[in-house]
C-alpha cells in the first residue's frame, strides 16, 4: 500500500502539472505564427518520438555528467530521484496532452467561435468561456487514455530506486525469493486503479460531453 500511495502521487502530480502546461501550449501549437507554432511542434515531436524510459535515464543519469550542474545550486534537486522522475513524466505527458488539446481546439465548430466574436468577447474571454470548455469536452476520451498511460508509466520509477508498486514488488521478489505473488498483486493494483479511472471518465463524458454524442446520432 505504501507503493500504491507513491504511484498515485506520481500519477496525479505529473498529470496536474502537465495539464496546466498543456493548456497554453495547445493554443501555441495552433498559432498561425510559425515562430510560436514550430518550437512547440519540435518539443512535441522529441518527447513523443522517444521512449519515456530513455528520457528518464537522460535526466537522472545523463545530467550528472556535467560538472557545472553538479556544482550548481540545482544539484540537490537534480540528484533527487523523485524530482527527476516527476520532471520526466511531466515533460512527456505535456507533449502528449498538448497534441490532444490542440486537436480538440481544431475540432471546435467555427460557428461557436463566430458567435463568441459576435457577442464582443475578447480573446481571453473567448478562451475561458468558449474554447477551453469546448476543447476539454472533445478531448475527454483521448485525455482519459493519457491518464491511464501515465498511471502505467509510473512503473518505470522503480528503475531509479523509487519504491512505487512495481518497485515494492521487485524488492519483495529479491528479498523473499518469490516471483509470482508480488507481481500478480502489483498487476491487480494497477487493474483496480485503471478501472476507477475508466469509470470516472465514462461518467465525466456522459455528464459533460453527452451532447456531442447526441448531436452525432441526429
Amino acid at each position: 500500500m505504501q507503493g500504491a500511495k507513491l504511484t498515485l502521487l506520481l500519477t496525479f502530480l505529473a498529470l496536474a502539472i502537465s495539464f496546466l502546461l498543456a493548456l497554453p501550449l495547445a493554443f501555441a501549437r495552433n498559432s498561425r505564427n510559425p515562430l510560436i507554432r514550430y518550437p512547440v511542434l519540435a518539443y512535441s515531436c522529441v518527447f513523443r518520438g522517444t521512449p519515456l524510459l530513455v528520457q528518464l535515464f537522460l535526466i537522472y543519469f545523463g545530467l550528472a555528467q556535467f560538472e557545472l550542474l553538479r556544482t550548481s545550486f540545482l544539484w540537490p534537486w537534480l540528484s533527487s530521484p523523485m524530482l527527476c522522475v516527476l520532471a520526466a513524466f511531466v515533460l512527456n505527458s505535456t507533449a502528449y496532452t498538448t497534441e490532444i488539446f490542440a486537436g480538440g481546439l481544431r475540432h471546435i465548430p467555427v460557428g461557436e467561435i463566430e458567435a463568441a466574436r459576435a457577442f464582443g468577447m475578447s480573446a481571453v474571454v473567448q478562451a475561458r468561456r468558449i474554447l477551453i470548455p469546448a476543447m476539454l469536452t472533445r478531448s475527454l476520451p483521448l485525455y482519459g487514455n493519457e491518464m491511464i498511460m501515465m498511471l502505467h508509466a509510473t512503473s518505470l520509477a522503480s528503475t531509479v530506486t523509487l519504491l512505487e508498486v512495481t518497485g515494492v514488488a521487485r524488492t519483495i521478489t529479491l528479498n523473499d525469493y518469490i516471483q509470482l505473488e508480488p507481481y500478480l498483486t502489483a498487476a491487480g493494483i494497477y487493474l483496480v486503479f485503471t478501472f476507477v479511472l475508466v469509470s470516472s471518465f465514462q461518467l465525466a463524458q456522459h455528464r459533460w460531453a453527452g451532447y456531442l454524442e447526441r448531436g452525432r446520432n441526429r
